[in-house]
C-alpha cells in the first residue's frame, strides 16, 4: 500500500491573487494549487506529470527570525528545489530566491535558510522541484506562508502542543484525519511550537482498532508504519505517514514550526546510555538506533542546521522585542533511562553544556517574555522525567533547582514554561511559599496535548518546587486510559502577547477550538542591573 499512498497530491495554500487578505489566504481551498504561481516559477511545461518531479509531502517552514526562515520540502525523485519569496500574494515582486538539492541520501528532502527578509512581514513563498536532466523539466508549484518576527513591539500569537499519531491512533479519513491541525490553523498563529513526539516510532499503526463504544477506528496503513521502527527507512516512513494527512499538510504550509523532540521519535523513554536495538552500539559507544532516529528527525524538520554542532536541537528563537523562545532538549544529554530515587549526585537531564547555555542566554535576553519550551514537565511525577515525589531536590531535580535559583539571583524575570508529553492539558503555578526548595521566584508551567494520540488522566504533582493545579483536563477513570482522538480530548495551548500592555494571555483549548481556561499574566519589571530603564524606553 505504501506506493500509491505516497503519490497522493499534497494540499497547498492555493493560487496567489493580488488584493486577497491574509485571512482569505489562510482558508483558501487546496484545490487551487495548480494555479499557485505567477510568472517564471509557475510556467507549465509540455510534459506529462509523471515525467516531472513532484512535491511529495507538502511544504513547511520553521525557525524564523526577523530576517530569515527555513523552508522545507520533499521531492519524489532526485531534483533541485527552487524557492521564491514575496511580500505580496501575487508574487509581483520577488525577494530572496534560492535553490538546494534533494538527493537520495536524505530521502529526497531539502531545506533552505532564506535570509535578507524584511521584519514583521507576511512572506509568501513558492516551491517547485526541477529535474537534474537536460532541459531542467519542472514539476508543480506549491505556495506557503510565514510571518517574520517584528522589529518593534507588536502583538504576537502562537500555539503549542505535542504528541502526534501515538498509541496506534493513526489517520482515519472517515473521522476527519488529524482534525486538531485544522483547528489550530483557524487560530491563525504566527508560529507553532511542537513540544516533541512528532512521531511514535515504537507504536505501529494497524488497519483497525476497536473503540469503547463498539465502533471501529480504521487507519490508513503503510508498510513502514506497520512495525516498530528500527531501520532508517522505517523512521523516515513515520514522518511520511503523518504527512499523508490533509490537515497537517495544510497547517505546515501556512504556519511555521519550532520543532523539539522527546522519546517517541526514537523509542519509549530512551536515553543516550542504555538504548539499543538488535544492531547495538557503534564503535564510539553511541546507539545506532538513536543515530538513525536523529537523522530522520533532522531530515524531516524545518530546523536550522548548526554546522559547528551538528545535530543540536536546543536553541533560542527570538521573535521580536517581546519574546524569546528557548527550545531545550531533555533527551539527548540525560544521565540514564530511569530517574529512580537512588543516592546519586551525578544525575542530570539537561547536561552541563546545555544548562550553561540556557543560563547564559536567559541572562542576556532583552525580551520582555522568556518562554522555556520543554519537552517534559517539571513537577509531574515520572521516573522518566524530573519529579520523584515530595521532598528536597534529588537527582535530576537538582539541575532544575540550580537553574531556578540562578534565575532568581541573576534577576531573570517573566519566564513561562510550555510543554506537552502527558497527554492531557493543565496549568500549574509554582510558588516558593508552597515549596520544599524555595530559592526561586514564582512562575507558570502550562501542559497541553495530545495533538492526535491517546488521552490519559491527570498525573500526581511533586511538592519540591511548590506547584499548584490551577486547571487540568484529561480522560476520566470511567473513560479509561488511551482514549481515542475521536472522543474530543485532544488539546493545544494558545499564547497571546499584547503589543501595548505586554500582558501574556495563555488559553488552553481543545480540538473543537473551545477555550477551556485562560489566564492573563502581567510582566514584572526587569530586575537586572542597568536594564530597568532600558526596558521601559
Amino acid at each position: 500500500m505504501a506506493g500509491p499512498l505516497y503519490q497522493r497530491r499534497s494540499s497547498s495554500s492555493g493560487h496567489a491573487k493580488q488584493g486577497l487578505t491574509r485571512r482569505k489566504f489562510l482558508v483558501r481551498s487546496a484545490s487551487t494549487v495548480a494555479l499557485a504561481g505567477v510568472g517564471g516559477l509557475a510556467r507549465p511545461y509540455l510534459s506529462r506529470a509523471a515525467d516531472r518531479p513532484q512535491i511529495a509531502c507538502g511544504v513547511q517552514s520553521g525557525d524564523l527570525s526577523g530576517n530569515s526562515a527555513v523552508v522545507w520540502a520533499r521531492a519524489d525523485r532526485p531534483a533541485r528545489m527552487q524557492v521564491e519569496c514575496s511580500t505580496v500574494e501575487s508574487f509581483r515582486t520577488i525577494i530572496p530566491a534560492a535553490s538546494a538539492d534533494a538527493l537520495p541520501d536524505r530521502d529526497f528532502t531539502s531545506k533552505l535558510l532564506l535570509e535578507g527578509l524584511p521584519p514583521g512581514q507576511d512572506i509568501f513563498y513558492r516551491v517547485r522541484f526541477v529535474d537534474f536532466g537536460e532541459g531542467g523539466v519542472a514539476g508543480e508549484t506549491q505556495v506557503g506562508h510565514f510571518r517574520t518576527a517584528p522589529a518593534e513591539k507588536k502583538s504576537i500569537s502562537f500555539v503549542w502542543s505535542g504528541d502526534t499519531a501515538g498509541q496506534g491512533w493513526g489517520i482515519d479519513p472517515a473521522r476527519g484525519g488529524m482534525r486538531i491541525y485544522r483547528t489550530m490553523l483557524q487560530n491563525r498563529p504566527d508560529f507553532f511550537i511542537h513540544s516533541g513526539d512528532h512521531i511514535y516510532a515504537d507504536c505501529p499503526v494497524q488497519p483497525e482498532l476497536k473503540l469503547p463504544n463498539g465502533q471501529t477506528w480504521r487507519n490508513i496503513v503503510i508498510e513502514e508504519k506497520s512495525v516498530v521502527a528500527h531501520s532508517l527507512a522505517q523512521f523516515r516512513g513515520n514522518y511520511k505517514y503523518n504527512l499523508l494527512d490533509d490537515n497537517l499538510r495544510a497547517f505546515n504550509a501556512q504556519v511555521p514550526m519550532l520543532a523539539q523532540w522527546d522519546d517517541h521519535e526514537v523509542t519509549n523513554d530512551w536515553a543516550p546510555i542504555g538504548t539499543a536495538d538488535e544492531t547495538g552500539y557503534a564503535e564510539d559507544g553511541t546507539s545506532r538506533l538513536v543515530a538513525r532516529a536523529a537523522r530522520a528527525f533532522h531530515e524531516f524538520m524545518p530546523i536550522r542546521e548548526l554546522p559547528a554542532q551538528a545535530g543540536r536541537i536546543y536553541r533560542k528563537v527570538s521573535y521580536g522585542p517581546l519574546l524569546d523562545v528557548f527550545l531545550i532538549d531533555m533527551r539527548s544529554y540525560r544521565d540514564s533511562i530511569w530517574n529512580k530515587g537512588e543516592d546519586r549526585s551525578d544525575c542530570f537531564i539537561l547536561g552541563s553544556a546545555q544548562l550553561a547555555w540556557l543560563k547564559r542566554e536567559l541572562a542576556a535576553s532583552d525580551a520582555t517574555w522568556k518562554v522555556i519550551a520543554a519537552d517534559m514537565p517539571i513537577g509531574l511525577i515520572s521516573e522518566d522525567a524530573i519529579a520523584l515525589g515530595n521532598g528536597p531536590p534529588e537527582r535530576r531535580e537538582c539541575e532544575i533547582a540550580d537553574l531556578l535559583s540562578f534565575m532568581k539571583q541573576a534577576g531573570v524575570r517573566n519566564t513561562v514554561w510550555l510543554t506537552a508529553d502527558m497527554h492531557y492539558t493543565a496549568a500549574h503555578h509554582y510558588d516558593p511559599n508552597r515549596a520544599v526548595f524555595q530559592e526561586f521566584e514564582p512562575f507558570w508551567e502550562f501542559v497541553s496535548g495530545p495533538l492526535h494520540a491517546g488521552t490519559w488522566g491527570p498525573a500526581e504533582l511533586d511538592s519540591t518546587f511548590g506547584p499548584a493545579v490551577m486547571f487540568q483536563k484529561g480522560c476520566s477513570a470511567e473513560q479509561g486510559e488511551n482514549l481515542a482522538p475521536c472522543f474530543g480530548l485532544q488539546f493545544f495551548g494558545r499564547v497571546d502577547i499584547d503589543g501595548q500592555s505586554e500582558v501574556m494571555t495563555v488559553t488552553l483549548k481543545d480540538v473543537d477550538n473551545s477555550a477551556l481556561w485562560s489566564v492573563d499574566i502581567e510582566p514584572r519589571p526587569d530586575a537586572r542591573p542597568g536594564r530597568m530603564l532600558a526596558h521601559h524606553i
